[in-house]
């Protein structure tokens, strides 16, 4: 298996690849500052709530954007179909993930992540620039359907025959806090599965074997249907990443918990 990550000594020797800083803040200040400030040299920034997301809506505060829509901001920042794509953040790749979702679902073929982002990019010693590229415009070409993605009632369904993995902190999931949804909990029968159990405090993704016996903990082995959610589709494609670091395919339920609780009639569970 080819590994969905790339790291800052092999990005440097790579040529050709069209790499996207996809920096956020949840509340701010926007991304695009902390690119201004300085980047990975030729890095194009990419942002999350317009290129990665459609508008909030009955979907969640970030649905996936129609092919149309993302076609063109890709082909905007320069990605092309047979040129090797390098996404990263600097939080630990919980936004960066959702590029590399985004783009392997609408069909790129050769998308990784830089595992550490721009904190292990500047510890390596590697040069950052403030100049900002002028991308070539790409001929991406959006096919829809590379990845596998679950609806609220797929999602729903899971829990009950499968592994659903809650990714967001575990005081939200047992509903003590919610500070961004207008109601706490998580779907029943999910399970609780943070993101930070997925990296080490250098914010690298743990080995893959680490990392299958975490998820072997919550059930997930090998021919069992597996899919993760969070607060609105980000967090939850960095645990399908690291599931694709253990070699554990998983779905994504991209409107995520944003998306459940704007149906009052789905069942809302609270506690361990």
């Amino acid at each position: 298996m080819t590994s969905p990550l790339i790291t800052p000594a092999e990005l440097s020797a790579l040529d050709g690849a069209t790499v996207l800083d996809v920096r956020w803040r949840l509340g701010g200040p926007p991304g695009i500052d902390f690119y201004r400030e300085g980047h990975v040299e030729g890095a194009v920034y990419c942002d999350l709530d317009t290129d990665l997301a459609a508008p909030p809506g009955a979907g969640g505060r970030h649905p996936l954007p129609d092919a149309a829509a993302f076609q063109a901001a890709m082909r905007r920042l320069g990605v092309r179909d047979g040129r090797p794509v390098v996404v990263y953040d600097d939080a630990a790749a919980t936004v960066a993930a959702r590029a590399w979702w985004a783009l392997r679902y609408f069909g790129h073929q050769d998308v990784r992540v830089l595992d550490g982002g721009l904190p292990a990019w500047i510890e390596a010693g590697l040069p950052i620039t403030k100049e900002v590229p002028r991308p070539e415009e790409g001929d991406f070409t959006a096919r829809p359907g590379g990845m596998p993605a679950l609806t609220a009632d797929e999602a729903a369904e899971l829990a009950t025959r499968g592994v659903l993995l809650d990714a967001r902190a575990g005081e939200r999931y047992r509903g003590e806090v919610e500070p961004v949804d207008p109601v706490a909990g998580h779907v029943p029968g999910a399970l609780s599965a943070p993101t930070t159990g997925n990296v080490g405090p250098d914010g690298r993704f743990l080995a893959p074997a680490a990392l299958r016996a975490r998820f072997a903990g919550l059930g997930v082995r090998d021919g069992v249907a597996t899919g993760a959610y969070c607060g609105s589709g980000v967090t939850a494609a960095h645990e399908v990443l690291a599931l694709e670091v253990a070699g554990l395919p998983a779905s994504l339920y991209v409107g995520s918990w944003s998306d459940w609780v704007s149906d009052p009639s789905r069942p809302v569970a609270t506690g361990a």
